[in-house]
C-alpha cells in the first residue's frame, strides 16, 4: 500500500507541475503576447486611422472586460466550492476551463473569417463574446487548479513538495514562452515583417500554445486524485464585500496590498512591454528569445534563494534590496539603447528579484492571517489569501489597456518597424516603459515602508499570543467569536497521552504562563519519538501555518492545546508535518503531527511537548493518572476529567 501510495504522490506531484505549466504558459500567452498580436497584425493595411481607432477598441473592451471577470471571480470560486461530481470538486473545471479557454484562445488569434475588415461593428461585439467567455473559463480553471494542493493530501509535507513542482512547472511556462514565442511565429510566417511575423505564424503559435494548455489541463484530470472529504462540504462563501471588509479592518493586509499592488502594476507594465523594446527600438525581436532564456535560469535561482536570503537578511530588507535592484536596472534600461549586452544586463536586474518579492509579499500576507485572527478574533484564511491573485490580475488589466495605447501613441503598429520609430515615438515609449513604473513602483516601496510592520519576529509573537489566548475565548461573549463548540458535558472523560516518552509536571516547563497554569490545568512530555496522535474523538479547532501546536476541542467539550517545543515558532515549519485541517474530525489515536526532535535541538531550543486543558477551570475532577518522571506510551491513559 506504501508504495502504491508513493507511486501515486509521484503521479500527482507532476501531473500538477505540468499542470501549473501549462497554466502559466497560456496566462503568459493571454496577458503579455496577445496584444502583440493585436497591436501589430491584426489590424494591418486599409486606413491607418481606422485601425488604430479599432486597437484602441479592442484595448478599451480587454481592459473593461479584465475588470468585470475580476468582479465576479468570488461568483466563479464559490461554484466551483459547491460543484460536486464523481471525479471531484476542481478537476472538471480545470479540464472544462482548459478545453474552452484553448478553443477561445486559438479564435482570438484570427480575423474572424475577415470580419474585423468587413464589418468592425459585428466583429467588437463578437470579440468581447469570445474573449469574456475565454477569460471566465480560464478563471474557473485558474481558481480550481490552485485551490487543488489541500484537496490532493491531508500531508503538509506532500503539499509543500506539490507547491514545490508546481512553482517550478509555473516558472518555466511563463518564462519559455518567451522563449519559443518569435522563434514558433517566424518559422511559422511567409513573410518576417520586419522580424514580426504575420498572422499565418502568430496563430500556429496561439494553437501549439493553445494545445499544451489543453494538454496539460486534461494531465490534471488524468494525474491527480482529490481526497474525498467532509470538510469541504462547508467553506465559507466569498464575496467582493466581504474582501473588501477584511482589508478595512485587517490593516497589516491592507496596506501590504496596496504596496504591492502598486509595484505588481508597474512591473507588469515593463515586463509586457519588453517584447516592443526589442521589436521596435533595439530592431531585434528574436533577441527576445536570449531574455527569456535567461528568465528560466535566473527565476529558477531566485526561487531556490529565497529562503537562505530571507533568513539572513530578514524579509523586510529583502524587499527592499530586491526592489532597489530592479529600479537600477530600469535606470540603466533608460541609457542601454540599442547595445543588446547592456539590454540584457539592464533587464537581468530587473528580473532576477521579481520572485523574491513575489515570496516576501506572499509570506507577509499569508502571516496577516494570524495579525487579523488575533485583532479580529475570527480567522479569514481564504479571504486573505485571495487578495493577492486579485491583484495579479488587476495589474494585468491595466497594463493591457497601457500596452495597447502605448503602441498607438508611440506607432508601434501594423507595419511599423524599427525603421519607422521616430525619437519623438521612442521618447513616449520609454516615458511610458520606464518612468511611470518607476513612480509607481516607489510610490508602493513607500507604502511598505511607512505602513507594513509585520515581520517574522512579529508575527511569532502573535502566534504566542494566540497560543495563549486560545480557549479562553470560547468562554467570553465576543461577538466575533463564531465557531459553535459542544457543551461541556456532565460526566467523566478519559484523556490518552498524545506522544511516547517521560512525563513532567507542568510545572517544571520552562515557561511562566504554561507553568504557572494560567493557560488550563495540564501535563508535558519529553518526548521519545516525533509523532502526536489524537488523544480523543474531537475537531481540530486551530491550526498554525507553523505546525508546532493543535487546538482540539472533544466531542464532549474538552478543549485542548498539544504545543511541541517551546519558541519553536520560529521554525517556520521546518521539521514539522501535520496530517489534518482546520475543522477536521479526528479519532482517538489518529497521527496528526510528525517532528524531527533534531530539527528543534539543533536550533537550541526545548524540545518538551506541553498539553493543557483551556477549560479546566469548568472541570469539577482533574486528576493524573501516572506519576511523573514514567515513560509512558502514546495512547494510554493520563487524565480522568470530569464535570458534575
Amino acid at each position: 500500500m506504501k508504495t502504491e501510495n508513493s507511486k501515486q504522490s509521484a503521479l500527482s506531484r507532476w501531473s500538477y507541475s505540468f499542470g501549473a505549466f501549462g497554466n502559466d504558459v497560456f496566462f503568459a500567452t493571454l496577458s503579455t503576447y496577445f496584444i502583440m498580436f493585436v497591436t501589430t497584425h491584426l489590424f494591418s493595411g486599409g486606413n491607418s486611422a481606422t485601425n488604430n481607432k479599432m486597437i484602441s477598441a479592442i484595448t478599451l473592451i480587454i481592459f473593461l472586460l479584465r475588470f468585470v471577470e475580476l468582479a465576479i471571480d468570488p461568483f466563479i470560486g464559490n461554484a466551483i466550492d459547491n460543484t460536486r461530481t464523481r471525479w471531484g470538486k476542481f478537476k472538471p473545471w480545470v479540464v472544462i476551463g482548459g478545453t474552452i479557454g484553448s478553443i477561445a484562445l486559438i479564435i482570438l488569434f484570427t480575423s474572424m473569417g475577415g470580419l474585423n475588415k468587413s464589418n468592425p461593428m459585428a466583429y467588437l461585439i463578437l470579440f468581447a463574446i469570445i474573449y469574456i467567455t475565454m477569460d471566465i473559463f480560464y478563471s474557473f480553471k485558474d481558481i480550481g487548479f490552485w485551490s487543488m494542493i489541500p484537496a490532493l493530501t491531508f500531508d503538509s509535507r506532500e503539499r509543500e513538495k506539490t507547491a514545490t513542482f508546481a512553482r517550478i512547472g509555473s516558472t518555466l511556462g511563463a518564462n519559455l514562452v518567451g522563449v519559443v514565442v518569435m522563434p514558433l511565429v517566424l518559422f511559422f510566417s511567409v513573410k518576417s515583417n520586419g522580424g514580426t511575423g504575420d498572422t499565418r505564424g502568430w496563430l500556429w503559435f496561439a494553437i501549439i500554445i493553445s494545445v499544451v494548455a489543453w494538454i496539460s489541463a486534461i494531465a490534471v484530470g488524468v494525474g491527480t486524485k482529490e481526497v474525498d472529504s467532509e470538510l469541504r462540504q462547508n467553506k465559507e462563501k466569498t464575496t467582493v464585500k466581504q474582501v473588501i471588509k477584511i482589508l478595512v479592518k485587517n490593516d497589516q493586509l491592507m496596506w501590504t496590498a496596496v504596496a504591492y499592488g502598486l509595484y505588481t502594476t508597474g512591473m507588469t507594465l515593463v515586463n509586457s512591454l519588453e517584447l516592443y523594446y526589442f521589436t521596435f527600438i533595439l530592431g531585434d525581436a528574436k533577441s527576445f528569445s536570449i531574455l527569456a532564456s535567461l528568465n528560466v535560469v535566473t527565476g529558477l535561482i531566485s526561487v531556490s534563494l529565497f529562503p537562505k536570503l530571507a533568513d539572513k537578511l530578514n524579509r523586510r530588507k529583502l524587499f527592499f534590496w530586491s526592489v532597489g535592484i530592479m529600479l537600477l536596472g530600469l535606470v540603466v534600461f533608460i541609457f542601454a539603447g540599442k547595445s543588446l549586452p547592456v539590454i540584457l544586463v539592464a533587464a537581468e536586474l530587473f528580473a532576477i528579484p521579481q520572485p523574491l518579492v513575489f515570496l516576501v509579499v506572499l509570506m507577509t500576507i499569508s502571516d496577516s492571517v494570524e495579525y487579523g485572527q488575533l485583532k479580529l478574533g475570527h480567522r479569514d484564511e481564504s479571504l486573505t489569501l485571495s487578495i493577492r491573485p486579485l491583484l495579479d490580475k488587476l495589474a494585468g488589466a491595466i497594463s493591457n489597456g497601457v500596452v495597447g495605447l502605448t503602441a498607438v501613441v508611440a506607432g508601434m503598429t501594423s507595419g511599423a518597424t524599427a525603421a519607422s520609430i521616430t525619437h519623438a515615438n521612442s521618447l513616449t515609449f520609454k516615458t511610458i516603459m520606464f518612468g511611470i513604473p518607476i513612480i509607481i513602483i516607489v510610490a508602493g516601496v513607500f507604502v511598505f515602508f511607512k505602513k507594513v510592520t509585520l515581520t517574522e519576529a512579529k508575527h511569532a509573537e502573535i502566534v504566542d499570543e494566540l497560543e495563549r489566548t486560545w480557549g479562553k475565548q470560547f468562554n467570553d461573549t465576543n461577538e466575533t467569536v463564531t465557531e459553535v463548540l459542544p457543551e461541556l458535558s456532565a460526566g467523566e472523560s478519559i484523556y490518552y497521552t498524545p506522544v511516547t516518552g517521560t512525563l513532567l509536571p507542568l510545572s517544571r516547563v520552562n515557561d511562566k504562563a504554561f507553568a504557572s497554569g494560567d493557560l488550563g490545568k495540564g501535563f508535558a512530555i519529553k518526548p521519545a519519538d516525533g509523532r502526536v496522535y489524537a488523544p480523543f474523538d474531537g475537531t481540530i479547532r486551530i491550526a498554525f501555518s507553523t505546525r508546532h501546536a493543535v487546538g482540539i476541542v472533544s466531542d464532549t467539550g474538552i478543549v485542548t492545546l498539544i504545543h511541541i517545543g517551546l519558541d519553536t515558532v520560529k521554525l517556520q515549519g521546518t521539521g514539522f508535518v501535520s496530517y489534518f485541517e482546520r475543522g477536521q474530525h479526528v479519532n482517538k489515536g489518529d497521527l496528526l503531527i510528525e517532528f524531527w526532535d533534531k530539527s528543534i535541538t539543533d536550533a537550541g531550543l526545548d524540545d518538551t511537548v506541553i498539553v493543557t486543558i483551556t477549560n479546566s477551570d469548568d472541570l469539577t475532577t482533574f486528576e493524573l493518572l501516572e506519576e511523573p518522571n514514567t515513560l509512558i506510551e502514546q495512547s494510554t491513559p493520563i487524565l480522568k476529567l470530569g464535570r458534575y
